[in-house]
């Protein structure tokens, strides 16, 4: 994106504050272009989508997980996971067991066939991250890493219920006085 160095009106910004206007744009993009090459690393390695990358790293953290679970994990839609889990049920990559708590739900297990997949994943995902931070020295890389696991950690807070951080709370209403009203009175 070009940055002329104005703010939408026309007048001069400061250049700092010219780059933070673009910080989602280019938050989101440098995403995109990461997902995107690991998917081209992924496709010619494993013959694997990202979704079914992404949903075997979560079986693995949280193997016993019911389909709904995987879906809100891997921010999937439920019935677009259930194809998923369809093909990769039929690729013998995990298995479907009875919920013994739920008779109507299935639990989800990788299989053996899985689990040399995933050394592979994280090797892709190894190299995909090499290649992006490629240039970028050590130190940066921290420093990146810290600011972006604080932004993480900030936007959880935020996102958590309850009264947003610093927001004054609301007085609490006054207690409803006792006496007798027009309504209450027996004649």
């Amino acid at each position: 994106m070009e940055n002329n160095g104005c703010d939408d009106t026309g007048r001069t910004i400061a250049p700092e504050v010219a780059r933070l206007k673009n910080f989602g744009f280019l938050l989101k993009e440098v995403s995109r272009r990461y997902v995107l090459r690991f998917e081209q690393h992924a496709q010619q390695t494993l013959a694997l989508t990202l979704t079914q990358c992404k949903a075997l790293v979560q079986l693995e953290r949280a193997e016993g997980a019911s389909q709904a679970r995987l879906a809100e994990l891997t921010d999937v839609e439920p019935m677009t996971m259930v194809r998923i889990l369809d093909r990769m049920e039929a690729d013998q990559l995990l298995e479907r067991r009875p919920d013994p708590a739920d008779r109507r739900a299935r639990c989800l297990y990788l299989t053996d066939k899985a689990r040399p997949l995933l050394a592979e994943i994280w090797r892709i995902a190894d190299i995909t991250r090499g290649e992006l931070f490629a240039g970028v020295d050590v130190a940066e890389r921290d420093t990146f890493m810290r600011v972006l696991e604080q932004l993480h950690g900030t936007l959880t807070t935020l996102e958590a219920p309850g009264p947003a951080p610093g927001a004054a709370s609301a007085p609490s209403p006054a207690p409803a006085k006792r006496g007798r009203t027009p309504s209450s009175s027996s004649d």
